[in-house]
């Protein structure tokens, strides 16, 4: 069986469907037959983006993309620095 990938605003959309499940009396092993996730899915949904509501997720999503680009940007910085002070010592 393959592997689902969801979008946080999807996530978001299913934790408010389980909510409502819950108020309704049901079980979280009904809950999460319902959303078609494992009960450890549900959980580290529910740990990620419990309080969340659709702007934020979207923020947050804007800053670990926006984190990803400086990481790789400050990691060609570093690359950089070390070619030029190996060429600068003349071992090359």
């Amino acid at each position: 069986m393959g592997q689902k990938h969801f979008k946080a605003e999807q996530i978001i959309r299913l934790l408010r469907k389980a909510d409502v499940l819950a108020a309704e009396g049901q079980s979280i092993g009904q809950i999460v037959k319902a959303l078609g996730v494992s009960d450890n899915t549900y959980y580290r949904w529910r740990k990620a983006y419990g309080g969340m509501d659709m702007a934020q997720a979207k923020r947050l999503k804007a800053l670990e993309k926006e984190n990803a680009q400086l990481k790789r940007a400050a990691a060609d910085l570093t690359l950089d620095k070390l070619i030029l002070k190996e060429a600068a010592e003349g071992n090359f």
